[in-house]
């Protein structure tokens, strides 16, 4: 009787976990459309100019005419946290993107060919992950210059290695697998089997990463901009809106907390989904 108690509980218990992990997923998922659409449709919103000053309103709280009060130069909080969205989900998704072509390029053609090529390739990958990440974008930032271009190109390049470590064991994987061997014993080219055979299941996994990696560039991008090499004035980002609200904290803590919180969400968002991707396209039993 002990038993069939336990084995009821456990039953019984099994569907409530997975229906919450569900409305888990669906909350991350509306919060990051919700986030994307008021990015791409910002133009379009009725919102206030995230750029026009009023100093008789300085570090307004929130209220019926600014819902989400004004900074320290009397801007709009929405309308710079709506724009923020956009540049800062620009510079993760097209960082994270160049990492996803570039690196997982890289990684399929080392993990397929190996020999010399995956060394030397593996070889120079491993070298830029040696280095801090976070110094290295500090100091080509600062050397390269501030602007939205120089800080999306420096964090694709250096999401370049990890994307090409995950594809490479991921075609390693692979490569010694029946389908491939069968591929290759009818006469289709190296491109074929990469394109045909590899590419479709390698996808998933580097989908999963590319997710998370968005996430990582998203905070990699509120840091720099937090240290003054980030976007330049008067664009906004949520990074640089952290920064220009930590002068105010004991005055206008919303200054700080509000952008801080719409990033937090967001990169909260990237990362389950991510890593709910993952759990779903690991093929090992215990994942399931």
């Amino acid at each position: 009787m002990v038993a069939l108690d336990g084995s009821l509980d456990i039953a019984i218990a099994a569907p409530v976990r997975r229906r919450r992990l569900g409305i888990i997923m669906w909350l991350a998922l509306a919060w990051l459309t919700i986030t994307l659409a008021a990015a791409v449709l910002a133009d379009l919103l009725p919102l206030q100019s995230p750029t026009d000053m009023d100093m008789l309103s300085r570090r307004m709280a929130p209220d019926m005419e600014h819902l989400l009060g004004t900074d320290g130069l009397g801007r709009d909080m929405l309308s710079r946290v709506v724009f923020g969205a956009r540049t800062s989900l620009t510079v993760g998704l097209v960082s994270a993107l160049i990492g996803l072509c570039l690196g997982g390029a890289i990684g399929m053609l080392a993990g397929y060919f190996r020999g010399r090529f995956e060394s030397a390739t593996m070889g120079a990958m491993d070298v830029l992950l040696a280095f801090p990440p976070l110094v290295l974008a500090l100091a080509i930032t600062a050397y390269l210059g501030v602007s939205v271009f120089n800080l999306t190109m420096t964090i694709g390049f250096l999401s370049i290695p990890p994307f090409a470590r995950v594809a490479r064991a991921a075609t390693l994987s692979l490569a010694r697998r029946d389908f491939v061997t069968a591929a290759r014993a009818l006469g289709a080219t190296h491109r074929r089997i990469l394109v045909r055979e590899l590419l479709p299941n390698v996808s998933l996994p580097l989908l999963a990463f590319f997710l998370i990696a968005v996430a990582v560039t998203i905070v990699v991008e509120g840091a720099l901009s937090l240290l003054g090499l980030g976007v330049p004035p008067p664009l906004a980002s949520w990074g640089s809106m952290i920064g220009e609200g930590r002068e105010s904290l004991e005055i206008a803590p919303w200054l700080a907390f509000i952008p801080a919180g719409v990033m937090f969400l967001t990169v909260l968002s990237f990362n389950f989904v991510g890593d709910r991707l993952r759990a779903l396209t690991d093929p090992r039993p215990g994942a399931l």
